[in-house]
């Protein structure tokens, strides 16, 4: 791996949509992290990666690290033959691996002050309204409180069933849940190919993709190895879901020293441009793919607020209709029962009732816990009109 990338042959400029990017998911390879020999962690890898997230946070942006690795180390440290393990074997390295992995980040990040926080999800927090909101809600708040969130799948819970199989499709839904500017795929390959460069001397670098047709998929390849369960095809689908949410997305090599700083002195790469912005493909999912489960009835004061641009609180809703619990879409509609937007509330129908008209202040006092002060974060809300 040297030490620093050589961009003699292909440097170019810094695009746009990494210089503008504020927020920034990083999605890191197994293979990048454990050796391939001994299952010892790439320990001076790691601590040029976590260089690069520093010099990223002192420049005002907010880096999410998604994390494989936990299983390739555990297996090793377990003596676990080579090769596809069982389901149980799986969990059980991911159990130990987790220790290891989470300790590495923390010393790491604390030679710049860093604090980081370890967040185990399965594919129902991503895909279940309800735990969506709760794990994006969780890293909301580590990032507002300057930490920097390190997301891996839970494997030592989750199930053939339930799991994604991958970290490529992981950190795109992290990028769609936390509306993410840019995702980067850290790889062993410098993007996406006409063929597999290992075994087609003759294959293309493919620098731009602005559309994922059907001719780009078919240039996927086979997946990775026994360390690496993705390959090129789980990127592309990564990709899909990347642009769906409006977020930009990047594939490069990780075989480098400090490969996030190689991005931006002009690295070769493969971007997926998305044709919207996250917060567009955001407000255009609630307002025109989620079927609404209830009606929020505001007043003429909640109302006001709303078109300028604030929550919805509790003291502005005069009636509640539907049945939906937390997460769920709603319908918002003024006095004269004109449908002002759609969103998704917060609290399920049972509590919204009971805080209905009420300072936000009392919540706790009337539900039993300190939940947030609005019934509808703006966030989380699409205005028919402004």
């Amino acid at each position: 791996m040297s030490r620093t990338p050589s961009h003699a042959a292909h440097a170019a400029a810094v695009r746009p949509e990494w210089e503008r990017a504020r927020r920034i998911v990083v999605k890191i390879g197994s293979a990048l992290l454990a050796d391939r020999a001994n299952g010892t962690l790439k320990e001076e890898w790691l601590a040029s990666l976590i260089d690069d997230v520093a010099a990223l946070r002192n420049a005002g942006r907010q880096v999410v690290l998604v994390s494989s690795g936990a299983v390739a180390l555990g297996r090793f440290k377990l003596g676990l033959p080579k090769g596809v393990l069982e389901l149980e074997q799986s969990q059980a390295a991911a159990a130990v691996g987790q220790i290891s992995l989470a300790a590495a980040y923390q010393a790491h990040a604390a030679r710049h002050g860093i604090i980081v926080a370890q967040i185990l999800l399965t594919l129902g927090d991503t895909e279940q309204r309800r735990r969506y909101l709760n794990a994006r809600h969780t890293i909301e708040t580590l990032l507002e409180l300057g930490a920097v969130p390190v997301v891996n799948e839970n494997d030592t819970v989750a199930t053939a069933e339930i799991k994604y199989g991958d970290n490529d499709r992981l950190s795109a839904r992290v990028a769609s849940m936390v509306s993410a500017d840019c995702l980067v795929l850290l790889s062993d390959i410098d993007g996406l190919y006409t063929a597999p460069p290992q075994s087609d001397p003759a294959a293309r670098h493919i620098p731009i993709v602005t559309e994922i047709t059907a001719e780009i998929e078919a240039m996927a390849g086979a997946p990775g190895t026994e360390l690496s369960k993705g390959g090129m095809k789980t990127k592309i689908e990564a990709g899909k879901i990347a642009l769906g949410a409006g977020t930009n997305m990047v594939i490069t090599t990780g075989n480098v020293m400090n490969p996030l700083r190689a991005i931006a002195e002009g690295s070769k790469v493969t971007w997926f441009l998305a044709n919207q912005d996250p917060v567009t493909a955001k407000k255009r999912w609630i307002a025109g793919q989620l079927e609404p489960r209830g009606t929020l009835h505001i007043d003429a004061g909640a109302e006001r607020a709303l078109l300028s641009g604030k929550s919805l609180l509790p003291a502005g809703v005069t009636r509640i209709e539907g049945a939906f619990d937390r997460g769920d879409a709603v319908i918002i509609r003024s006095t004269d029962g004109r449908e002002l937007g759609r969103g998704l509330v917060a609290y399920p129908k049972a509590e919204a009732e009971k805080i209905a008209g009420k300072r936000s202040a009392d919540i706790e006092a009337l539900i039993g816990y300190a939940g947030g002060d609005e019934l509808v974060h703006r966030n989380d809300m699409a205005l028919s009109r402004k």
